[in-house]
């Protein structure tokens, strides 16, 4: 069994990883879309959202609730596509660290 001077170190060292996947996931980019492409946006898969592209098409008074759902719907589809692109990142800076069984990252 370690002792707590190893446990701490290995604490340490757990939240050094997680800052760099943190730093890594700041700078992978993902594109969500909606409306066939008509509204895009831009994020990282750290959440942070980069810009906005809508169609000129769109900029309609008219069409100011279709455009505002659309835009809902690309960021949501970004943040999905986000969250896919961490998985994979995640799961490369915890495959070094001795984890028991079950346990779960981040704490």
């Amino acid at each position: 069994m370690p002792n707590l001077d190893e446990i701490m170190k290995m604490a340490q060292e757990v939240q050094a990883e997680m800052q760099k996947a943190q730093d890594n996931l700041d700078k992978i980019e993902v594109e969500g879309a909606a409306g066939g492409g008509l509204v895009k946006v831009r994020a990282t898969a750290k959440g942070r959202i980069l810009g906005v592209e809508i169609d000129e098409s769109l900029l309609q008074p008219s069409e100011k609730s279709m455009v505002e759902d659309l835009v809902t719907a690309a960021i949501n589809d970004a943040k999905t596509k986000a969250d896919a692109a961490a998985g994979p990142e995640m799961q490369k800076m915890t495959s070094g660290i001795p984890l028991p069984p079950g346990f779960k990252l981040p704490f």
